[in-house]
């Protein structure tokens, strides 16, 4: 860990010298909260800057900022051969897998820790904003970034370097960090629709069935409604024992891995500074506004909301109300296509039904109606050829599945480009190449688990 705090400090001093910075970004919730944070601290260091978001980078994008330095954020590690082929002037802050070292770059792997759990794109780029002045209340936004990238998915809470930025967040007032149910919604949607709306883990009469979730807390004996529809935040404690132990029943019934059922509860992260019942007090309900903005294209909404901006927040809202149907239209379509299994893998085929942009969040919510011991691999068109998201459990993770290097390796073969993290990765592959990348892919993961 000294090594990276000193590159850290080291990429903090080559920023200081700069009159001029672009800094460029990934289209997620991490990738928002990571060019927020390091737009956030060049200005606050009266360093000229702007910053430009990519779903990828290629020659094009590059050639268009070849005469400024460029600060990456969350993307740049798995292009640094593009990057030195284009002579580009920058630092990178990334936490995927990197194609190969690179002198001015903080990247987890390059040190010994795992990206997809240790340190996101936010937190990586915190580590760096925080050395170019007092830029400690960044440090709740990159806090938004890491649970937007999953990366306390694995033990219910986040771990390794993650937990030393969160510590800092709790000490300065600006994150608290309670146990609780890991739903999304509990604090904005009605209790019955939170569990309605949940489908990971997809609970047997309850997800996607409204009349179902509701009999299921009058079965409680748990009111409704209390003159309004009541909140998961507006419950009693014995209220929420309650609700949790008969889901642990319901999992347990459903024959779900024990792993799973351990991580039902465990930590949430509340923005202190936030108002409660919105969106924006819990890490979970943040990070997802913020994907519903730029998913869609709508890039600037994303980063004025972590810039404070309300009249943004109203927008992000209505752009969220079209993300959850287009989520719910797209779990519908996968089950009417059906997902298929091969020996290894499951995958299904969107085609132009559903957004590149979201298929892969489509997958991770489809995952827990198919085959929890096979990856879940999902294709959809986009202008670049075929875009593939894959999904994967904790327990296949722990056999010793690596979707980021699964992907790299069989995109490769195809003519495509992939990577990402152990539990989550994507991929551009060309139009017709879907079956032969299936095979590579089937054969690797199988060595994987061997």
């Amino acid at each position: 860990m000294e090594n990276l705090v000193k590159k850290a400090v080291h990429l903090a001093n080559i920023i200081k010298k700069q009159e001029d910075v672009v800094v460029v970004t990934h289209i997620d919730a991490d990738g928002i909260t990571s060019g927020c944070i390091a737009l956030e601290s060049l200005k606050r260091s009266n360093i000229n800057s702007d910053i430009v978001f990519l779903k990828q980078i290629d020659s094009e994008a590059l050639e268009q900022i070849l005469d400024r330095f460029v600060w990456f954020t969350d993307l740049g590690s798995g292009y640094i051969d593009l990057i030195e082929e284009h002579n580009v002037n920058c630092v990178i802050t990334d936490h995927h897998i990197p194609r190969k070292r690179f002198k001015n770059q903080l990247n987890p792997h390059d040190f010994g820790y795992d990206g997809s759990i240790s340190l996101s794109g936010s937190t990586t780029t915190y580590l760096v904003a925080k050395n170019l002045g007092l830029n400690y209340d960044l440090s709740a936004i990159s806090i938004v970034g890491a649970v937007g990238d999953l990366q306390d998915s694995m033990e219910g809470k986040l771990v390794g370097l993650n937990r030393e930025v969160l510590n800092e967040a709790i000490k300065n007032g600006f994150v608290e960090v309670v146990k609780d149910l890991r739903f999304f919604g509990k604090q904005t949607r009605p209790v019955y629709k939170m569990l309605e709306y949940t489908f990971n883990p997809y609970l047997p009469g309850i997800s996607g069935n409204e009349r179902g979730a509701i009999e299921f807390l009058e079965s409680l004996g748990i009111s409704l409604k209390n003159g309004e529809w009541r909140k998961w935040i507006d419950l009693s404690k014995e209220e929420k024992r309650t609700i949790i132990s008969e889901i642990v029943k319901v999992c347990i019934e459903a024959r779900m891995p024990l792993n799973l059922i351990k991580r039902l509860v465990g930590e949430s992260y509340i923005i202190s500074y936030e108002e409660e019942g919105t969106e924006l007090r819990d890490a979970m309900e943040y990070s997802t506004l913020l994907n519903a903005t730029a998913r869609y294209g709508y890039h600037d909404v994303g980063l004025r909301v972590c810039q404070g901006d309300r009249e943004a927040y109203k927008k992000a809202r209505s752009l969220l109300q079209n993300h959850r149907k287009n989520l719910s239209d797209g779990i519908r379509y996968v089950d009417e296509i059906g997902i298929v299994e091969l020996k290894n893998i499951q995958y299904f085929h969107a085609g132009d039904e559903i957004l590149d942009t979201i298929v892969g969040i489509v997958a991770g919510m489809c995952f827990y109606k198919a085959n929890l011991r096979k990856p879940i691999i999902a294709f959809a068109n986009n202008e670049e050829g075929i875009k593939v998201s894959a999904r994967a459990t904790q327990w296949l993770v722990d056999k010793g599945v690596h979707l980021g290097k699964a992907l790299m390796a069989a995109a490769e073969k195809v003519g495509g480009k992939g990577g990402g993290h152990s539990i989550a990765a994507g991929a551009t592959i060309p139009e017709g190449s879907e079956e032969k990348f299936l095979e590579f892919l089937d054969e690797i993961i199988e060595g994987q688990l061997k």
